[in-house]
């Protein structure tokens, strides 16, 4: 297997680039602007980018979403135009090589400026706020539930979108001032509609999807808005394994669990306090995370995911 891919500099106009994935304007053959999105090798946990990452991590988010955005199809529109490098205008040969299976050509859109969170389970930050509150997102719940306890009914939990640091929870009326009443009620209900598929999907093949966030974007040819970036992957989802779960706790999960649990025993030995440089990720961790992202593609697929590249 090669090397991690963590940068590209694609001789494309308007490079941008978040913590995964780098982002550049592309203009089709026919003339219609659209957005290239390079899902890269690098592993983010607390907000910080690693020194290393996992090696063909990029190329299987991009298969899992292109699984799902083409599972569900004919239920969302998505902005989803193509993975195939050889419909990316101006690259060179070595390039497509590279880029080959990590990349999404998109249409280009207006964000929401809402991320949109299903939760089916009691965990992560609404666990937080639960401890706290008794309520999630201003969702009262009922008392006595345990960490990562199934809920009698998934809940619909929007939150803003943070251009730096932790996105911030809010309540369905708080985000009805954003983007008002009508829009915020599609969003609930798309969001809701497309997890308890996913989520009964996803449990016949032995993964409890635990949560899950969407983002949707707007454009002057669509009435509804569009489906976009990652969707369902396990580093926009929690993936539990069904027969391992028992609430209580943390659940073993298909994501970057590993990494954080590593990261963990750094910040109480004192040897880092979350802020970056992120640290180098040992070769058993990288190793170890990179079988659950790969177990979670076949698992969902039924295929397995071959990354051996030249």
């Amino acid at each position: 297997m090669a090397d991690a891919l963590l940068h590209t500099q694609l001789n494309l106009p308007n490079r941008r680039s978040g913590k995964v994935r780098d982002l550049y304007d592309v203009t089709l053959d026919n003339g219609e602007p659209a957005l290239l999105i390079v899902a890269t090798d690098r592993v983010s946990a607390f907000d910080v980018v690693m020194a290393n990452g996992f090696p063909g991590k990029g190329i299987v988010l991009t298969q899992i979403s292109a699984f799902w955005f083409d599972h569900f199809s004919q239920d969302v529109d998505h902005h989803l135009i193509s993975t195939d490098v050889e419909d990316v205008p101006e690259l060179t040969d070595a390039e497509r090589v590279t880029l080959r299976d990590r990349i999404m050509l998109c249409r280009k859109t207006d964000v929401v400026p809402i991320e949109c969170i299903a939760r089916g389970y009691i965990t992560g930050s609404g666990w937080k706020d639960y401890q706290r509150t008794g309520s999630v997102c201003g969702i009262v719940l009922p008392g006595g539930l345990q960490n990562s306890d199934r809920l009698a009914e998934p809940l619909f939990t929007p939150s803003t979108k943070a251009e730096t640091g932790h996105d911030e929870n809010i309540s369905f009326d708080e985000g009805v001032e954003v983007v008002g009443r009508e829009l915020m009620e599609w969003l609930g209900e798309t969001t809701l509609s497309l997890y308890a598929r996913a989520r009964d999907y996803a449990m016949d093949r032995g993964i409890i999807l635990a949560d899950t966030k969407f983002e949707f974007g707007i454009t002057a040819q669509s009435d509804t808005p569009l489906l976009i970036d990652e969707i369902f992957t396990p580093d926009s989802s929690r993936f539990w394994p069904a027969d391992q779960w028992q609430p209580g706790g943390e659940q073993p999960s298909f994501d970057k669990q590993i990494v954080r649990n590593y990261l963990e025993t750094k910040v109480s030995a004192g040897q880092w306090d979350k802020t970056p440089p992120g640290p180098v990720l040992p070769d058993d961790v990288v190793a170890r995370s990179m079988t659950r992202y790969l177990e979670a593609y076949e698992r969902l697929t039924g295929e397995p995911l071959e990354l051996d590249r030249p």
